[in-house]
């Protein structure tokens, strides 16, 4: 069995139909020119400053200008079409923390977008999850491993090799291999492919955060189904 679970939040645990990558490529192109689908996809579950640096060559103030652009028009589109929990989430979540598991979120998104996301789909500290870990509070975003490693601490995790980590990106998966993770799985419920997460070796491929339980042999009501 695993201590803590911790799960990306955009196309991971939450559905926002793939927005915030439409809107990342689309301030990138207003400040500096169009980039490609595959281009924006390396920088799929990166930290969104990080990622606005690289992706337009500018230095530390300029990006933090680009940010709060980013910020506001994702809120925007946010407001439009708001997000929603993915099919069985909510469910696996509540399984997990039945059987004793914590649940994290971690996200590269700053509290700016983070804590208002999670209000929208009813999400708060000590109901659905036990912590929720930014990029921007940490030394370095994905592929480093130290939101993992910082959700650890917030929800005194003893051990890394009694942790799952799950996202939709490459990143994420690297990110659960560099800290050590027991399981290091990647889902389908986001933008990158099967071979694109299997490429990076996960422990595991899975439709979705929903079938996370069963891999764990944890039924519905959090009870032990059998050895994991």
């Amino acid at each position: 069995m695993i201590d803590l679970a911790v799960l990306d939040i955009a196309g991971t645990t939450v559905d926002e139909g793939g927005t915030v990558y439409r809107v990342l490529a689309s301030v990138v192109a207003d400040h500096a020119g169009p980039v490609s689908d595959d281009t924006i996809r390396r920088w799929m579950g990166a930290d969104k400053r990080e990622a606005l640096a690289a992706l337009t060559g500018r230095d530390r103030d300029d990006v933090e200008a680009l940010h709060a652009e980013f910020v506001t028009r994702l809120g925007e589109a946010y407001e439009a079409t708001p997000p929603v929990p993915l099919t069985g989430v909510p469910e696996a979540l509540a399984a997990l923390r039945s059987a004793g598991v914590k649940v994290a979120l971690t996200t590269g998104f700053d509290r700016q977008v983070t804590d208002p996301l999670l209000a929208s789909v009813g999400w708060r500290l000590g109901d659905q999850l036990d912590a929720v870990v930014c990029a921007s509070e940490v030394a370095g975003g994905r592929p480093r491993p130290h939101m993992i490693h910082r959700a650890m601490e917030l929800t005194g995790a003893p051990t890394v090799r009694r942790v799952l980590v799950a996202g939709d990106t490459a990143l994420d998966v690297r990110a659960g291999i560099a800290a050590g993770a027991g399981f290091v799985v990647g889902v389908l419920t986001g933008a990158q492919t099967r071979t694109e997460l299997a490429a990076e070796h996960p422990t595991h491929v899975l439709d979705g955060v929903a079938a996370i339980p069963a891999l764990l042999g944890v039924g519905t009501d959090g009870a032990l189904l059998g050895p994991s």
